[in-house]
């Protein structure tokens, strides 16, 4: 019998040093799913940039909706010695609206099972106990978790026996090790974790290693799989603070959209879809922008607008420093609208690219945003509950 060809390594040289990438399965998608960016980071100077996140890429809302329902259908069904409720948790700030929409998506298929959300974050809201875990790699490495506030969540949390993690990537699975064991101490009657991820490359070693490191049973589901090395050369230039937690700060993050939990799907802005298709002029391509944490509405108005007609992608601000290179092509350089006085980015846009910009955010409208639109010309939209969206004048 013949052995198996070996996967060939694709060599990526980047300007902070040289990845080095093998694919064991999805090479199919690899271009359609994936890019490679640079970070202005001396822990981690590479970036698998999905192009179906909505973050750092315009993203096709159709796209985005499918990979969600993929990575929904990764998550190992109910049953036999398994029972109780499904946590699903989001790892900020890049896979906030990923995880959302992979819940909703489970919760479509699975309507008589019980679920709930929750998203790591880099804000405190309220007064309520926090978890706390690192994201070790991170330029912002503090990653917290409320516990929710509602006496029907909070008990659905304790109750969970399947914990599922979402993140765009796994790369060595440290972070997930770290929140998990944080929810066991807060629930230790979890029985599995589920890893929902667009790309797996922990390599197949340390994939079979992960019951171990977990300390109970783990699966994962990802639409790309592979292993990677990297050889860090030159450090990028310091990009200063990329986070200042404060306590007793309030950013102005709302909890009306998953922060604290949420047990159903978010309703989709449909009027105000149907308005704005309405206004505009036939073939406007427009970018729909989501700010920070708060991502999955813009997905959803995104959805909407194309089902009324309307040429839409999808995109996110970010705290992230990438170098313009590879798959980035623009950087776009602004305050942050939750006030903690660190500069954010968009990749990808240029002023003028678009006919129009539509900025869903959920802080009160302030300088940042202001300066943003300004930028853009974009217009901005200030969600303050599912049934409450203001048009912020910014002229």
């Amino acid at each position: 019998m013949n052995a198996p060809h070996p996967v060939p390594v694709q060599r990526i040289e980047l300007p902070t040093g040289t990845l080095d990438l093998r694919i064991d399965s999805g090479a199919a998608e690899l271009d359609a799913l994936l890019g490679f960016a640079a970070r202005a980071n001396a822990k981690r100077g590479f970036l698998f940039l999905s192009k179906v996140l909505g973050k750092h890429w315009p993203a096709n809302p159709i796209d985005m909706l499918m990979v969600h329902e993929r990575l929904a259908a990764t998550v190992p069904p109910l049953g036999g010695a398994v029972q109780g409720p499904v946590v699903f948790i989001a790892m900020a700030e890049t896979a906030v609206g990923l995880g959302q929409g992979v819940f909703e998506a489970w919760l479509r298929a699975h309507p008589d099972q019980q679920a709930l959300f929750l998203h790591t974050t880099r804000y405190r809201v309220g007064n309520g106990p926090l978890i706390e875990f690192e994201e070790a790699h991170s330029h912002a490495p503090r990653q917290f978790l409320h516990e929710p506030q509602d006496p029907a969540l909070r008990e659905l949390l304790l109750a969970a026996r399947t914990l599922v993690l979402v993140d765009d990537e796994a790369s060595t699975g440290n972070t997930f090790v770290n929140l998990a064991a944080a929810c066991r101490r807060l629930n230790p009657g979890l029985e599995r974790v589920h890893l929902a991820t667009i790309t797996n490359f922990m390599g197949r070693a340390a994939t079979e290693l992960l019951d171990a490191r977990f300390g109970m049973p783990v699966t994962s589901g990802a639409l790309v799989e592979g292993e990677f090395s990297f050889v860090q050369g030159a450090l990028p230039p310091d990009q200063g603070a990329a986070q200042r937690f404060e306590l007793d700060a309030d950013r102005g993050a709302s909890t009306a959209f998953g922060r604290l939990g949420a047990a159903r799907a978010i309703k989709a802005p449909e009027a105000l879809a149907a308005q704005l298709a309405g206004e505009f002029a036939p073939g406007n391509r427009v970018l729909v922008l989501g700010t920070g944490e708060f991502m999955h509405v813009s997905t959803l108005l995104g959805d909407a607008l194309q089902r009324h007609g309307v040429d839409t992608v999808v995109q996110s601000t970010t705290r992230s420093p990438i170098l313009t290179w590879g798959a980035v092509g623009h950087a776009l350089t602004f305050p942050d609208n939750y006030g903690e006085g660190i500069a954010n980015y968009l990749y990808n846009v240029a002023p003028g690219q678009y006919d129009q910009v539509l900025v869903c955010h959920e802080t009160a409208p302030g300088p940042a945003l202001i300066q943003l639109a300004g930028q853009l010309h974009a217009r901005l939209f200030h969600f303050q509950s599912e049934d409450h969206v203001e048009e912020v004048p910014v002229r």
